[in-house]
């Protein structure tokens, strides 16, 4: 309202300028009334002065309105976004969103202020510029707007047309950003099979017509001031020859008409301004239709009105006969199995066999469209998704950090953990035996997606992450597959410490992993196959048998060995594989 205000007063010098200029032509220059000189130099100066300081004033304010809406604009986008289910991250790559809540933001901040400028500052003074024309003779004024309604046709289409190339331009600075986003995280794979020349071809394709699209929005925005600029000459034209006759014939003095010429010429800029306003609005129309079309898409997932309370303690964690779907392609048929408190139990099966998608079930990051998945008895419907999401810990094959320090990456904004804790947890987790190589300790950047520090030191910091969660359930996504054997061995036996005291659920395709897990869950094409110990799924034979052999080749010598050892028969000096874990299959199997 402030810059409004200012508007008005910068908008209506124009108006008073041109009001002065009757005076200054027939009292000073042809009457020679001398005194006047004075007063009228010091009015303009005034005039000057008073549009300079409220021009100032009012775009600093809105300058700083359109900035505090615009990031608002932002964080709200961002805000919604961050809630949406996987499926809809599927189908919106990074890039189109990127440039939906920069690009397409800051295009709608640009208009706000302009519109807000234009609406105020330019509309007011060009009705002041009018009003003065007007007094002047009404029919001079009419005269030079008999052109208007010529403009209103071509005047639609330009804007339509506007509208319709700024759309285009939009969707293809998404694509742009998108193949930046992609060749940036893939930048490893682009020079190891030799995509630069292949890559920099498709970007340039993209950028050719991006900019191809952007010159006809911009020629479209052009078009409609340009259309003002001729009918204003045309208007001009009938002035003079209508106007110049009266002044010829002594019906009007060359003071008027100099009043008039200097309202309506200040009155074009105004006009051209609001006419390229229109052209801008247009631009802005397509990128506020995208941000509304994110703001209004509706969330797959949402926390239930009055949710229950999250389970206490270690839970057990239940799938009752479910079943999900991506689209048209069933991912799981009428699953049902127990994760007991406290235990260790491991999913195992081909890949595309469904064990990723109980993963994101039992997080929320999917619903099922069949049966129930319980958490401590509870349905994880009727849960906050903040208390059941607080429920696990996640440790995955692609330990994604931030790039932040080191500390900001393991507390996660828990800045109020005590250091002993922390340091307990970097103990535990094997942090501390590369913490020292590290330039700045703790506070050592870690770079894009942790990319300053190698596979297993990332898996690390992820699992002192999870220690300091410190929460009931933990959930392994192939957490030491990507790992060579020393780091594997490090990394497991931090995960070893880790599912201590809690219910474990783990994927693992390296079966090594999960010998010794409490039960084993056989999974293929999204149904439960088979589920037992390490010992019961060999002698039974069947996927997890064919999987094992197909792992370490020799089958049966591995499988004898293995009844051999948890018989007592042989020392455990002689185990082939699993770090020891046939230790507790032998203790379990004789138990």
């Amino acid at each position: 309202m402030i810059a409004i205000f200012f508007m008005l007063i910068e908008g209506s010098m124009l108006g008073a300028l041109s009001y002065m200029m009757q005076p200054m032509f027939d009292n000073v220059f042809v009457q020679g009334e001398g005194d006047m000189l004075i007063w009228v130099g010091l009015f303009v100066i005034a005039i000057f002065v008073i549009r300079a300081s409220s021009s100032v004033v009012q775009k600093l304010l809105l300058t700083r309105v359109a900035l505090k809406t615009g990031a608002a604009l932002r964080m709200d986008l961002l805000d919604r976004i961050m809630l949406q289910d996987g499926a809809f991250h599927q189908t919106h790559p990074p890039g189109f969103l990127i440039q939906r809540v920069q690009g397409d933001v800051g295009a709608v901040g640009d208009v706000w202020r302009a519109i807000i400028t234009g609406a105020g500052r330019d509309f007011l003074g060009l009705l002041v510029l009018l009003g003065v024309a007007i007094s002047v003779d009404p029919i001079w004024a009419l005269l030079a707007c008999v052109g208007i309604p010529v403009l209103v046709l071509p005047a639609a289409t330009a804007q339509r047309y506007v509208r319709r190339q700024a759309g285009k331009s939009r969707d293809l600075g998404a694509h742009l950003a998108t193949r930046l986003d992609e060749v940036f995280h893939g930048i490893v794979q682009v020079k190891l099979n030799a995509l630069e020349r292949y890559q920099a071809r498709q970007y340039r394709s993209l950028t050719n017509r991006f900019v191809k699209t952007e010159i006809k929005t911009a020629f479209g925005g052009a078009a409609i001031p340009a259309m003002i600029d001729i009918i204003s000459g045309v208007g001009f034209m009938a002035v003079i020859l209508y106007g110049g006759s009266e002044i010829i014939s002594g019906e009007k003095t060359i003071g008027q008409f100099m009043t008039f010429f200097t309202a309506m010429g200040f009155a074009f800029d105004p006009m051209r301004r609001l006419g390229a306003i229109s052209g801008l609005w247009q631009t802005a129309a397509a990128s506020i239709e995208r941000v509304k079309e994110l703001l209004d898409a509706p969330l797959a997932l949402s926390s239930p009105a009055n949710p229950a309370k999250p389970p206490i303690g270690v839970p057990e964690i239940k799938l009752e006969n479910v079943s999900l779907s991506y689209g048209d392609t069933r991912v799981l048929k009428d699953v049902s199995l127990v994760a007991r408190p406290g235990e260790t139990t491991a999913l195992v099966g081909a890949s595309g066999a469904g064990k990723s998608s109980i993963f994101n079930l039992l997080t929320r990051l999917v619903d099922a469209q069949d049966g129930t998945v319980r958490v401590g008895g509870v349905a994880i419907k009727d849960m906050d998704l903040e208390d059941l999401r607080g429920i696990y810990s996640v440790v995955t094959q692609e330990a994604l950090l931030f790039d932040e320090t080191l500390r900001e990456n393991i507390l996660l904004g828990h800045d109020d953990t005590s250091e002993e804790a922390l340091k307990a947890a970097l103990v535990a987790a094997h942090v501390t035996d590369f913490l020292d190589k590290l330039p700045n300790g703790l506070d050592t950047h870690v770079g894009p997606r942790g990319s300053a520090l190698s596979g297993g030191q990332r898996q690390r910091v992820v699992i002192a992450r999870a220690l300091l969660r410190d929460t009931p359930v933990l959930l392994l996504d192939e957490a030491t597959s990507a790992l060579d054997a020393q780091s594997e061995k490090v990394v497991q036996d931090a995960l070893d410490r880790l599912s201590a005291g809690r219910t474990t659920l783990v994927i693992a395709h390296r079966l090594s992993t999960i010998q010794g897990a409490d039960k084993i869950i056989v999974m293929d094409r999204g149904e439960v196959k088979d589920t037992g110990t390490h010992e019961e799924l060999l002698e039974r034979g069947g996927i997890y048998a064919d999987l094992y052999r197909l792992q370490f080749r020799d089958g049966k010598t591995v499988i004898d060995g293995v009844r051999a050892r948890a018989l007592g028969k042989t020392n455990m000096g002689e185990t082939t594989s699993g770090h020891g874990l046939l230790a507790r299959i032998r203790a379990r199997f004789i138990g």
